[in-house]
């Protein structure tokens, strides 16, 4: 995926905060036959997230965060077929609606899916045989304003209803002049449940309604030595906006050549969607059970956002005026890119069949999957101009004599350059079988296989994006690829002793790349990826703790990424550069949870690995460059944290402490950001069976900092000459206070 998405939407994905730690197995949980069977990871706070509030954050395995953060999966199907354009956040929140939502085990999302990696997933309430109501109303001291209620209840027959909305109206910390608010999200629900006789099944019946305008914020700062950074005495991280103060952007479309203005804080931002969910179980003859979930969905992809790129200081002689009043100039002018993608429609047809049963000392799952995707005709718009370096900045015009980089009269130049199209669907049909077999009383395996069928057909364009480029549909270039992939895992459990045994696991999958990879101008590797993973480690069991550590080996071949490069010689110069490259990662992770008294608890996970890059080459701007055994961006090679927990009667006191040791910020490893840590803290108290009311404070140690990746810094060797230098990127959350209260009735 490219790294120029990657840099874009960061703060809408979630945050890595772990590496990869294998089955967690608690002290009283080994003698059980059910133990390797369980799916989902435990002791992870994966909705606990540092980076936003509108998704889970990413639980890291040791390879790169992608746009759309960690999957997300909605009664065992996924919210989005594809991140790109339509992120899952623009779809799916933590809601009331939901009766359930946990984190896949790696395996599991690898057996049903075919795809390695953590996958959250959730289950949407249902018709209920008595009435019920349920809801949340939360809140924060910089404005945030969401209200969340679900009902549901019975109407006759074994027929039961269920209605939920979602309104999410958040300003976040930065308050933007030309909208209320940097998040607007709207989800309504609506469904039937019929349940059968004899406790023989049921069927439901489900529509889901989303709209959704989000906002990408950066932060500029003083980059110093030993990777610290510095707030600006105009600017404060986390604080100040620094999206153009009028959110208003100027593309030539790249279809129709058409010149027209994008709004970021109207429906030009927004994505909707409908989705029509029919999924159910049944109880079949020969204690065989049937679970079955079919998803019909369209939707309105949108992206319009703006990504900031090298910063220059102007002078006199520059040709730097404002857009607004024509006045010269002079000081610190960030270059920046904007992003258009009009409302793309896209149909999604998502289905899961399966069938299961208990035999022996197995547990049976025979099962089919069948993902088809088409998006009509995806473009990116593209457009760059510049801005000046302070809170709410300001366009600006520059008008030099023969500049290659002059702006026109609004303030915009390059239209195009890099723009991407490609248009036609995608289809998957899968079929996995696993199975749990306790072998013995001491030795249990959990096992499955997925083999899939990925077919892709559509068309796409070969010619440069040249600027003012606008496509011909003459010259579009047709594409038909076909593949098989094998994915599958085993999992292993020795138990030595009733409280000490070993654990041991690998899992494989295998892809060949997407539709979206024909978004550019150049043929793309569509040469297979293979991800092997293997683990091994030792569990023990004590009657006030458990510990699990466990060493991992992971590979990955073949990604593929567009980088949005600056010349590091020429902030206003871009280009793009398509890379395959490979990454290996070398992981060890100790989780321990314990209860040594009544009423508290606490987890502490610490991970040490190391990522790094291989086959790393590529050539832009006349030179050739090569980062192999660089460290992977973004990703720490020392992770802890540290989790307390205090209950009595009816209050918990509880705690979150997130150590991420320096994370390189640019491919040449040269720039990067200090260790930190992220804290979250708060207090829950039940009032009574109807209502509980809880406060909860980010980062309530006031830390504040840039993280991620430094925009536009890709290509950058010598770290002292940036030294004091102004860079923008993102940032965490500042201190925040949120209070919520919980009903039910």
């Amino acid at each position: 995926m490219s790294t120029l998405k990657s840099i874009l939407l960061l703060m809408l994905s979630a945050f890595c905060i772990s590496s990869y730690a294998q089955e967690k197995i608690k002290r009283d949980s080994i003698p059980q036959k059910k133990v390797a069977e369980k799916k989902e990871e435990d002791n992870r706070n994966v909705m606990l997230n540092a980076a936003n509030n509108t998704g889970p954050r990413d639980v890291n395995i040791g390879l790169p965060t992608t746009v759309g953060g960690i999957t997300i999966q909605e009664n065992n199907l996924p919210v989005v077929y594809f991140f790109w354009p339509e992120l899952p956040n623009r779809t799916w929140r933590q809601s009331v609606s939901l009766q359930k939502t946990g984190l896949l085990k790696i395996g599991e999302s690898v057996i049903t899916t075919g795809d390695l990696g953590f996958a959250v997933n959730s289950y949407t309430k249902l018709g209920t045989p008595k009435f019920e109501l349920v809801g949340n109303l939360s809140g924060s001291h910089f404005g945030w304003l969401k209200g969340d209620v679900n009902v549901s209840g019975p109407i006759s027959n074994g027929w039961s209803y269920v209605a939920g909305i979602y309104q999410n109206y958040d300003p976040n910390s930065f308050d933007v002049q030309f909208s209320d608010y940097s998040d607007k999200t709207q989800i309504y629900r609506a469904g039937l449940t019929k349940r059968f006789k004899r406790d023989k099944g049921e069927i439901s019946f489900l529509y889901k309604y989303a709209n959704s305008i989000s906002l990408t914020n950066y932060a500029v700062f003083k980059y110093k030595e030993n990777g610290q950074v510095q707030e600006l005495d105009n600017f404060r991280i986390g604080r100040d906006s620094y999206i153009i103060n009028d959110g208003i952007m100027k593309f030539k479309d790249i279809r129709t050549g058409e010149f027209s203005f994008k709004n970021e804080g109207g429906n030009d931002a927004a994505s909707s969607s409908h989705s029509f969910d029919v999924l159910g179980n049944y109880k079949l003859k020969n204690g065989w059970n049937f679970n079955f979930n079919t998803r019909l969905r369209f939707a309105k992809a949108t992206t319009l956002t703006n990504i900031p790129l090298g910063i220059l200081q102007a002078g006199s002689n520059d040709g730097f005026s404002y857009v607004s009043n024509g006045q010269a100039y002079t000081g610190n002018v960030n270059s920046m890119l904007g992003l258009s993608t009009p409302k793309t429609p896209t149909q999604t047809v998502l289905s899961r069949f399966e069938v299961t049963k208990k035999v022996n000392n197995h547990d049976l799952r025979l099962g089919l999957t069948e993902y088809y995707y088409n998006v009509d005709q995806y473009t990116s718009s593209r457009a760059f101009y510049y801005q000046t370096v302070a809170a709410n900045p300001e366009k600006l015009i520059r008008n030099v004599p023969g500049g290659s980089s002059n702006t026109d009269a609004d303030g915009f130049y390059n239209y195009n350059l890099g723009g991407e199209y490609h248009d036609g669907y995608e289809n998957k049909l899968s079929t996995y079988f696993s199975d749990h077999w306790n072998v013995s009383d001491k030795f249990s395996l959990n096992y499955g296989i997925n083999l899939r069928y990925h077919r892709i057909d559509g068309n796409y364009d070969q010619t440069p994006r040249t600027v003012g480029f606008v496509f011909d549909p003459n010259q579009r270039t047709a594409i038909t690829n076909n593949w098989f992939h094998l994915g599958g895992s085993v999992n292993a459990v020795y138990k030595i002793t009733n409280r000490l045994g070993l654990l041991a696991d690998f899992t494989y999958a295998e892809n060949n790349g997407r539709l979206e990879s024909y978004s550019g101008a150049v043929v793309p590797n569509m040469s297979k990826t293979k991800s092997p993973l293997g683990a091994f480690g030792v569990y023990y069991n004590h009657d006030k703790f458990s510990v699990v550590s466990q060493a991992t080996y992971l590979t990955r071949n073949n990604y593929f990424s567009r980088l949005n490069l600056v010349n590091p010689a020429n902030a206003s110069d871009s280009q793009v550069a398509t890379v395959n490259y490979d990454i290996q990662t070398l992981g060890w992770t100790t989780d321990i949870v314990a209860n040594p008294f009544k009423g508290f608890n606490i987890h502490y996970l610490i991970t040490f690995q190391d990522p790094i890059y291989k086959n790393y080459n590529f050539s832009a701007f006349g030179n050739s460059y090569s980062y192999d055994n660089k460290n992977v961006l973004e990703i720490s090679k020392m992770l802890m944290e540290i989790d307390p927990s205090y209950t009595y009667k009816d209050f918990k006191i509880w705690a979150s402490f997130r150590y991420f040791s320096k994370q390189f910020a640019n491919l040449t490893n040269a720039l990067y950001f200090a260790a930190r840590w992220e804290t979250f803290g708060g207090v829950n108290y039940k009032v009574n069976k109807h209502f509980d009311f809880g406060v909860t404070a980010v980062n309530f140690l006031n830390q504040t900092g840039a993280k991620g990746t430094i925009n536009g810094a890709e290509l950058i060797t010598d770290a002292s000459a940036y030294y004091n230098q102004l860079l923008v990127g993102s940032y965490i959350r500042p201190f925040t206070v949120e209070a919520s209260l919980n009903f039910r009735f």
